[in-house]
């Protein structure tokens, strides 16, 4: 049923930014699609001063260190050029990981069968939240069914969400989900590191773990606020370590290669 919506519709973002956040889209997705790439969202936050996190994948939902290696190298000349933050701020390059946002009718279609939170820019029967199974949208594309657990005797337990209502939808992380993104990407070692303390996970920020096929891969960079300014070792997390987070239903510790000084520069 998902392969009779329009393909031009089945891809577009549902779901835009606004602000410094819709800024910096515009200076970078036409870049990030010519290499084969899409956006999935872009966050501006005040988190260590101001952190810039750019979710992308491959049409197929993929992601891997290398390409959020391309990634990083294509746009930080456009975001130097460009300015659209105007501060200094740390970079991250990021697949959606497992808890994934849905931003798409198509991430509906590929999570159908899935728990996922869904809010609603406008009130439905006066109810924005949701949360429940997911199906792939209707044929038309304008509507996505969710069964909805535990309802009150003499109300429906599938309703249709209006997509162009949509607010912010993401995948709920169960070990339903965790088991299938494994398979669909190429199970790790889960038994590795089992026993290890979460705060095992954390090393030093200079170095660079291997990660053949982590879960969630995050590369992050720092924005030279001057160009005579060299970049600094990037940290990868390992994919044993992003398993644990998984395991926990928690999410991933957001790694940094730089601090950012009192007075504003980065080293």
């Amino acid at each position: 049923m998902a392969n009779t919506i329009d393909s031009d519709l089945s891809e577009k973002r549902l779901i835009t930014e606004t602000g410094v956040a819709a800024r910096v889209v515009q200076v970078i997705e036409a870049s990030i699609q010519g290499l084969g790439y899409r956006v999935v969202r872009v966050k501006v936050s005040s988190a260590n001063g101001c952190t810039v996190q750019i979710m992308a994948e491959r049409p197929d939902g993929t992601m891997t260190v290398d390409d959020c290696e391309a990634v990083s190298r294509a746009i930080s000349p456009l975001l130097d050029l460009d300015d659209p933050i105007g501060k200094p701020y740390y970079l991250e390059i990021s697949s959606p990981g497992i808890d994934r946002p849905l931003v798409r009718a198509v991430d509906f279609a590929r999570w159908a069968g899935y728990e996922a939170k869904v809010e609603l820019a406008v009130p439905m029967e006066g109810r924005k939240r949701f949360r429940g199974i997911i199906g792939p949208p209707n044929p038309d594309g304008l509507t996505v069914p969710i069964d909805l657990p535990d309802v009150k005797e003499g109300l429906p337990s599938r309703i249709d969400l209006p997509l162009r209502d949509l607010g912010d939808a993401y995948l709920v992380l169960t070990d339903e989900l965790v088991r299938e993104s494994l398979r669909r990407g190429g199970p790790p070692d889960l038994d590795a590191d089992d026993d290890a303390d979460a705060d095992d996970v954390e090393q030093d920020e200079t170095e660079a773990e291997p990660a053949p096929a982590p879960l969630k891969k995050k590369v992050s960079r720092p924005l030279k606020p001057k160009a005579s300014q060299r970049p600094k070792p990037v940290k990868v997390e390992t994919e044993a370590s992003l398993a644990i987070k998984a395991k926990n239903k928690a999410k991933p510790v957001r790694t940094k290669a730089v601090r950012v000084k009192d007075d504003g520069k980065l080293h």
